[in-house]
């Protein structure tokens, strides 16, 4: 039990949360959060040349200090962003959030 949150009510949730990152029901290059994902923060759909493809990318358990400029240009350059082209990769939306 999750705070006042009953088990029926949390299954509840995850079930409308699944319906809701159903493939065919998300749209094309729009990231959003994953609550119920134990281990990733964000997912998309990346759409490109007619490929669809789901990505999961950053960790639940760090915050970003994208604030701080010295922090901002060291993961940029540690990730080499400005080569990334492809939406097909979970470097390209990190790259993005940063």
């Amino acid at each position: 039990m999750f705070g006042s949150f009953t088990e029926e009510a949390l299954q509840n949730f995850y079930e409308q949360y699944a319906e809701r990152m159903d493939k065919s029901k998300m749209p094309c290059n729009k990231p959003r959060q994953t609550p119920g994902h134990s281990t990733k923060k964000s997912i998309v759909k990346a759409c490109e040349n007619g490929q669809e493809k789901i990505i999961r990318f950053g960790d639940q358990n760090m915050t970003i200090k994208k604030h701080i400029p010295e922090r901002r240009s060291n993961f940029r350059a540690r990730h080499n962003c400005d080569e990334k082209k492809s939406k097909m990769s979970a470097g390209y939306w990190s790259c993005k959030k940063w």
